[in-house]
C-alpha cells in the first residue's frame, strides 16, 4: 500500500477516534488502540525505515511500546483536517524521550500513525528495546 502525503486526507479526522486512541493508550490498552485502525492500516516506525502494515502488525508494535515506555503521558494536541498530532513525553530505561503521535484518517478506522521520536540517545535505547521484545513476536 503505497502512503498517502497527509494532505491527501478523506476529510476532516475523526475526533472520536483520535481520542479514543488517546485514551487507550493513555490506559496502556494496546489492543484497545489497535482496534481503531483500518485493517489495512499503516505504521512509521522512528527507529525502521520500511513502514509496517497491516493492524496485526501495529497491534504487536504497541503491545511492545506499552511495556517498553515508562511514565508515558501526552502533553500537548493538534488538530487538522489532514489529521491530529499527540505530542507525549516518556521514558525509555533512564532516557527521557519526547515524541509525537500523527495520526490520519480513513474511511474504515484510522489509516496512518506515524511517530517521531527525539533525542537519539533515547532513540537508540527504543531501538534496542523494541527489537528485543519484537523478535520474540
Amino acid at each position: 500500500m503505497p502512503c498517502r502525503p497527509p494532505s491527501w486526507s478523506d476529510g476532516p479526522m475523526t475526533v472520536d477516534r483520535s481520542a479514543a486512541f488517546r485514551a487507550a493508550v493513555e490506559r496502556g490498552d494496546a489492543d484497545a488502540a489497535a482496534d481503531l485502525f483500518a485493517p489495512d492500516a499503516v505504521f512509521h516506525s522512528p527507529i525502521v525505515h520500511a513502514p509496517y502494515e497491516g493492524r496485526e502488525a501495529l497491534r504487536a508494535i504497541l503491545r511492545a511500546v506499552v511495556r517498553v515506555f515508562e511514565d508515558f503521558r501526552y502533553t500537548a494536541e493538534f488538530a487538522g483536517e489532514a489529521g491530529h498530532v499527540l505530542w507525549f513525553r516518556t521514558r525509555v530505561g533512564e532516557r527521557e524521550l519526547d515524541g509525537v503521535d500523527i495520526l490520519t484518517d480513513g474511511p474504515d478506522g484510522l489509516a496512518e500513525l506515524t511517530v517521531m521520536v527525539r533525542p537519539y540517545s533515547a532513540a537508540t535505547e527504543l531501538r534496542a528495546r523494541m527489537a528485543e521484545l519484537l523478535a520474540g513476536s
